[in-house]
Formats: structure tokens, C-alpha cells, sequence
């Protein structure tokens, strides 16, 4: 299973990276993707909406089940992957390429404070057993 090293992570399974302008990019990590099975739809937050830290803004639907996706940081949509409108299953292809959304961060700082990659890892390897 990949876990890049250049990207965040929470513990419910979102990871974030930050782009060259600022914002951060959204998506599900494989671990849930592979979790979830083949994605069937994505509903991704509307731009403009204001997002609190680990409040719930979208949800991802597989054959197996719906799953909500968290904000992991607070801050205002700026975009989403309308990709994902007619293509769910570029989650399953690649679930870092297929980010779900972007915010511009009310404080830059809080994505430091979100798990790297060996503190996911272990977050993942304690929901094995």
C-alpha cells in the first residue's frame, strides 16, 4: 500500500497536499479507497463553503458502502474535481492524483500539525489487528 511521504494525513483516512499557491488539495487515502471497493459516486462541497476542521463536507460512495470525508483543516473551497462527476473511479485508479477538492487554509500552519506518513502508517496498521 503507498503512503507518499510528501503528503499529510488524518486518522479518518483523508490525505492533504500543499500546492504552490497556497491552497491544499483534498482526497482519500488507498487505504480507504481500497476499503471502500470501486467508487460509484463523489459529492464533493460546494466552492464558497466554509469548511471546519474535521467537520463532515462530502461523501464518497463505493458498491459496498457511503462514507463521509472530512475537512481535515478549516478554511473556504476554492475548487473541486469535477473529474470525479463522470469518473468516480479515478479514485480507485489513483487516490492521490484524484484530489476532491481544494481550500484556501484559514491558517497555513494547521496542515503541520495533521500526521505524516509514518504516523498514518501506524494509524493503519493499528486498524489490522
Amino acid at each position: 500500500m503507498s503512503i507518499p511521504s510528501n503528503l499529510k494525513y488524518t486518522p479518518s483516512h483523508e490525505w492533504v497536499k500543499t500546492e504552490a499557491d497556497g491552497t491544499v488539495s483534498i482526497g482519500i487515502t488507498q487505504h480507504a479507497q481500497e476499503l471502500l471497493g470501486d467508487m460509484v459516486f463523489v459529492e464533493a462541497p460546494a466552492v464558497g463553503r466554509h469548511l471546519k476542521a474535521r467537520e463532515e463536507c462530502a461523501v464518497v460512495e463505493s458498491v459496498k458502502a457511503a462514507a463521509d470525508v472530512y475537512a481535515p483543516i478549516s478554511g473556504m473551497v476554492t475548487e473541486i474535481n469535477g473529474i470525479l462527476d463522470g469518473s468516480p473511479e479515478a479514485i480507485n485508479e489513483d487516490p492521490y492524483a484524484a484530489w476532491m477538492f481544494k481550500l484556501k487554509p484559514d491558517n497555513a500552519a494547521d496542515v503541520d500539525a495533521l500526521m505524516d506518513a509514518a504516523a498514518y502508517q501506524a494509524v493503519v496498521d493499528s486498524e489490522a489487528h
